[in-house]
């Protein structure tokens, strides 16, 4: 089974929107989170209907740290100004690494099995045959979307749509990254 069938981002993790991103996540700037699910609003698509928005699940002691889930937040704000219900359907069932600085195979191994559908849910059948909208702040390979996505399914969702507000271009960095270790290196042999 695989993980979701589409994905959508506003745009890429950097400049005004990275440093956004981040004045949300990391220093609690919750209000800015009404704000943002509007650049998510223009990314969506307008000819696709969803049944359900469920945001990206925090581990318990990351939420706990921060304070908040900035995906649930986007969530709210999403689902509210599209009339579509939201539900904290997934948990984080086990503690991950920071993906960044992982391999892409790393990733993906890293996330594996961190998902899990709240019993509740997948008792009722609350998602069977549903199109969901899953939401998150920033993808980079779409291993955490892809595993989530994974849970929703054997949950019976139909399919799930994952809606980022950024997107990081892991080609570009790399090229950014080799070409400037060129440049040092040789300005080095001289």
């Amino acid at each position: 089974m695989r993980g979701f069938d589409f994905a959508y981002s506003f745009g890429f993790y950097e400049g005004t929107l990275r440093a956004l991103i981040h004045l949300l996540k990391y220093s609690g700037m919750k209000p800015l989170a009404e704000r943002l699910s509007g650049l998510l609003l223009r990314a969506m698509p307008i000819d696709v209907a969803f049944d359900l928005v469920v945001p990206m699940p925090l581990h318990w002691r990351r939420r706990w740290k921060r304070g908040f889930n900035q995906a649930k937040l986007l969530a709210r704000h999403v689902g509210l100004r599209r009339g579509i219900p939201v539900l904290d359907a997934v948990r984080r069932v086990r503690a991950t690494a920071t993906q960044a600085g992982l391999t892409n195979s790393n990733r993906r191994k890293n996330v594996s099995g961190a998902f899990r559908v709240a019993a509740r849910y997948r008792r009722n059948g609350a998602l069977s045959g549903k199109r969901i909208l899953l939401i998150d702040d920033v993808m980079t390979t779409g291993a955490t979307g892809a595993a989530c996505a994974h849970a929703l399914k054997r949950a019976g969702a139909r399919s799930v749509t994952l809606l980022t507000l950024a997107r990081t271009d892991r080609r570009f960095v790399s090229l950014e990254a080799t070409s400037k270790s060129t440049k040092t290196s040789g300005e080095n042999s001289r």
